[in-house]
């Protein structure tokens, strides 16, 4: 499946030969940046063309990591003038000054042409030559890693000779505090390509999602693509599901669909002169986060060109979720315990409104990973513990909601262990006194029982 990234204008290229001197004198001293640190190291990662937008409109405060997409390698294993160096420069200095970390992105699509990379990798002189061209270039410009976009290794020779091209990167970059992580195809064939040992050389793999499915990129093709990866061994915090900002068949961009319709942005597909364009809104966005949250290790799109500014945008939709809304959760993270030390567990770790919150056996999974935020709610999974329908009748049963800032969100630890929910005047209990895994939580008369007393993080 072909991702949808030009090559560098070959003559822009050319053009801006004369540029990289100069814009090596940009570069910033290279210092390892502290990543912009969501819940749980939760990663937003976006990808920055060289050929087309400003630097300057990059959401940097609601993203993690940007790959500046693409410096092209040659057979020989030296690297081609980089496009735009001084945009570059720019994008690491901004980042920089954010806390954003940046990454050169090595390959692209480029018209399927994968030729230099399968000359290169298959000798030890030239993988040399590249590993060391590629250290040299993160260096002259401050850079904090390196995404291989190689599409694709075929399975067999080339997926040998990819292993140990990413095996000898891992060695030169890692020990240095540089990322290597890579873009990998969704499904099929060249999913082959990629060796199981490779998960242990990179940091995480970005998961370019889109491209398939019918419609364009859904919701359980995209899921499936995820899990397909972990099947084979990926660690859930090595996976970062990608999204495309852009639909199919046409290539409309999201920021071109919103403007032609506000509506757009809660669509996934949308008609354009007859046909059809499928992509994925921000409902759809929000629940791909949502999923990834509790089973994956971030998010990545392809490109923040393509987003919009202000409510519709897609990078803040994927922030706002894994933030919980407004304002963003702080204080205490860890399990909430109760009796038998049985750990309060979102059902499944389910995402869905309504979802069952339960007593569990502890697991250390996202789904018993509770926030005791600055609010008095209590977050995990970036949605809220909350009460039934704001009921206030004992028995009501506890549930997972979008935050929302009412009364039945809010609990209020009290000296004998008790959580009290002030709307009600009851307090979170385990159902019939039991510790058996998956008893319902709910609301109770308070009057300080075994099942009624929890252990917030310390």
């Amino acid at each position: 499946m072909s991702s949808p990234r030009p090559r560098p204008r070959s003559a822009l290229a050319a053009g801006l030969l004369a540029l990289v001197t100069a814009g090596a004198t940009l570069a910033v001293t290279p210092t390892a940046a502290q990543a912009v640190v969501l819940p749980n190291n939760f990663k937003s990662v976006g990808y920055m063309p060289s050929w087309t937008g400003n630097v300057n409109s990059v959401q940097y405060n609601k993203l993690t990591h940007i790959n500046y997409a693409f410096v092209l390698p040659n057979s020989n294993g030296t690297l081609r003038p980089v496009e735009n160096p001084s945009k570059l420069s720019s994008l690491v200095s901004l980042g920089r000054a954010n806390n954003v970390k940046v990454s050169i992105a090595i390959g692209g699509w480029n018209n399927g042409d994968d030729s230099a990379f399968e000359a290169l990798a298959a000798n030890a002189g030239t993988r040399t030559t590249f590993v060391n061209s590629v250290v040299s270039f993160v260096n002259q410009y401050g850079l904090d890693g390196v995404d291989m976009d190689w599409e694709y290794p075929d399975p067999g020779a080339s997926a040998n000779n990819f292993s140990l091209l990413m095996q000898q990167l891992s060695n030169a970059l890692r020990p240095q505090g540089k990322l290597l992580t890579a873009a990998v195809v969704a499904e099929g064939y060249y999913r082959e390509g990629v060796p199981t040992a490779v998960f242990n050389y990179v940091d995480f793999l970005n998961i370019m999602a889109y491209d398939g499915g019918s419609p364009h990129a859904n919701y359980d093709w995209s899921i499936n693509a995820v899990n397909g990866w972990k099947a084979r061994g990926l660690p859930a915090s090595k996976a970062v599901l990608g999204v495309p900002f852009y639909s199919r068949p046409g290539y409309y961009t999201y920021s071109a669909l919103v403007g032609m319709d506000p509506a757009n942005a809660n669509r996934d597909c949308t008609t354009v002169g007859g046909a059809q364009q499928c992509y994925n809104g921000i409902p759809t966005v929000k629940r791909k986060t949502q999923w990834a949250m509790a089973n994956a290790g971030g998010m990545m799109n392809w490109e923040l060109t393509q987003d919009t500014t202000g409510s519709t945008s897609l990078v803040s939709a994927i922030y706002d979720t894994v933030m919980g809304g407004t304002p963003p959760p702080s204080g205490r993270t860890g399990q909430i315990t109760g009796i038998a030390g049985k750990c309060v567990d979102v059902a499944a770790a389910g995402t869905a409104n309504g979802t069952a919150i339960q007593l569990y056996t502890c697991n250390g999974t996202a789904a018993q990973r509770w926030t005791v935020s600055s609010d008095s709610t209590l977050r995990a999974l970036g949605k809220c513990m909350d009460v039934t329908s704001a009921g206030t009748a004992n028995g009501t049963t506890i549930q997972l909601w979008d935050c929302n800032g009412t009364g039945a969100q809010v609990w209020q630890a009290q000296s004998n262990g008790t959580l009290r929910n002030p709307a009600s005047n009851k307090c979170l209990d385990a159902t019939g006194n039991s510790s058996a895994d998956g008893t319902r939580l709910q609301i109770w008369d308070c009057f300080g029982g075994a099942n009624q007393v929890w252990r917030l993080p310390a």
